[in-house]
């Protein structure tokens, strides 16, 4: 019985790991950590976005790496913008009110200290297991945003 139960919890376990998609989407090019940078603020800005916050990262890991016994650098550089949609948020949040945890967006721009001339863009999928179907399309709609966004900066379409 017991071992019915565990099969059982594996195989549902691994059926829904297999439907969660990467967390993280991830592109890069060569090129200068400023240009790319400055492309992803334009890429955001030509879709009618504000940029709420830029958050300096790599400042404050240099800041605070002693403090927590590590100055090992990670990155040349490291920032992430914050911004939203009202349009798309509404739609997201009317779809379900816990969708207001997926808001504001965020996209980070990097280069690593191990390859300073390779820099990526990242953002998180706004992505839940248990939303509704309407949730779900809301959802996939700002990761459509993120994603052309997050292409645009790299130059890619």
């Amino acid at each position: 019985m017991l071992r019915a139960a565990l099969l059982a919890f594996l195989m549902i376990t691994s059926t829904s790991l297999a439907a969660d998609p990467a967390a993280l989407v991830t592109y890069s090019k060569q090129g200068r950590f400023e240009d790319v940078r400055d492309d992803l603020k334009l890429a955001i800005e030509s879709k009618g976005l504000v940029i709420d916050y830029q958050s300096y990262l790599n400042r404050m890991l240099e800041r605070t790496g002693k403090d927590v016994g590590s100055a090992q650098p990670i990155y040349v550089d490291a920032q992430a913008f914050v911004f939203c949609s009202a349009t798309l948020s509404r739609k997201t949040m009317e779809a379900d009110p816990l969708n207001a945890a997926m808001c504001p967006y965020s996209i980070v721009v990097f280069a690593t200290a191990r390859e300073p001339g390779k820099v990526h863009v990242s953002y998180r999928r706004p992505w839940r297991p248990d939303g509704s179907a309407a949730s779900k399309a809301a959802l996939k709609d700002v990761e459509k945003l993120l994603d052309s966004i997050a292409r645009q900066s790299v130059g890619q379409k």
